[in-house]
């Protein structure tokens, strides 16, 4: 299971990030927003991973 964090900026924008995949974050106007996008983000960065052979986390 991926964790992902998620906190409101004091501009209001909502920010998530992938905590176990570094430099995974994406914003959203709300916090749902936030969770969707790093998630989608996140899988990406995953398929990418195993499509190259590489490790999925340090």
């Amino acid at each position: 299971m991926l964790k992902i964090e998620v906190e409101q900026e004091d501009d209001g924008r909502w920010i998530g990030e992938a905590t176990a995949l570094p430099g995974v974050l994406a914003y959203g106007s709300t916090e749902a927003e936030a969770r969707s996008r790093v998630a989608a983000l996140a899988l990406r960065v995953i398929a990418d991973r195993i499509e190259h052979g590489e490790p999925l986390a340090p």
